[in-house]
């Protein structure tokens, strides 16, 4: 009979795909988890002695001789591209009551609108060539921001539209070679390595948000964490001083993970308000 046969045929082709898949996730390079971070969205500069990672934006070349992060906003447009986005693509912005609806704390941004296999695949058409052209310009991994965009949407996102595009987006960073990130919504950790694909974590005030913990408990010393000089409340809207909050969070982790302390502009070296520090 040759149904058995065919049959047997294609269980091995399946077999054969889903280990060149595997393959492909195991030949990523994952970041090294000894090595200092340096964040750079605000300008490129050359890294201090001793940094290893330097995070980018993706239009800016990556940093010779270092483990490379491009960062890719790919829940919410960077303000320089909204008006590209509301005129090209206005109906891929998340609207409530026909108004687009923007991040409260960056009313510049505006929410990308998840909610639909249809949206995310459409929205992958364009994220998806950023992502190929990090690869191509010697990135080693992509940070995707604002996974947690669903939790600002006036209920229009949800969670699970989220997840879904962002296991879109790390198929399509391990398709080129590439780790990703998983930044934002620390609730969604427990399933970031198994369910949708990152490999690390970069976790912003982690210690004001009592989050920490929740990354190291996936992640590892793959955690890298970023705390601010302007922090200046508490999760419980309590005051506090930037530097104390730095400090305790290298009195709890800096011997496991990399901590450094930044000025919310990021900017680079030698301009004026820049600071970076770390443990």
């Amino acid at each position: 009979m040759l149904l058995p046969r065919i049959l047997t045929r294609l269980v091995a082709a399946a077999l054969s795909l889903s280990a060149i898949g595997t393959a492909a996730a195991a030949d990523v390079a994952f970041p090294p988890a000894d090595r200092q971070i340096d964040y750079q969205l605000g300008g490129a500069y050359k890294p201090a002695d001793g940094v290893g990672i330097v995070v980018r934006d993706r239009l800016a070349a990556p940093a010779a001789g270092k483990y490379n992060v491009c960062y890719v906003n790919a829940f919410q447009t960077q303000p320089s591209e909204a008006s590209w986005w509301l005129k090209t693509h206005p109906d891929l912005l998340a609207r409530k009551n026909g108004t687009h609806i923007v991040d409260p704390d960056w009313p510049d941004e505006y929410l990308l609108d998840t909610s639909s296999a249809k949206k995310r695949d459409a929205l992958l058409a364009i994220v998806g060539p950023w992502i190929d052209r990090c690869a191509k310009d010697g990135f080693n991994a992509i940070e995707p921001d604002n996974l947690d965009s669903w939790t600002r949407s006036q209920s229009i996102l949800s969670r699970d539209g989220n997840i879904a595009f962002a296991t879109q987006l790390a198929e399509r960073a391990h398709a080129n070679g590439l780790a990703i990130a998983q930044k934002n919504a620390s609730d969604l950790a427990p399933i970031g390595r198994s369910r949708i694909g990152f490999d690390f974590a970069v976790a912003e005030e982690c210690q004001v948000w009592s989050e920490c913990e929740d990354y190291i408990a996936i992640y590892g010393a793959r955690v890298y964490e970023i705390e601010y000089a302007d922090t200046r409340k508490d999760a419980n809207g309590k005051p506090v001083e930037p530097t104390d909050v730095y400090k305790a969070a290298c009195a709890a982790r800096g011997g496991k993970i990399s901590i450094i302390y930044r000025d919310r502009a990021l900017k680079p070296a030698g301009s004026p308000g820049y600071v970076y520090k770390a443990c």
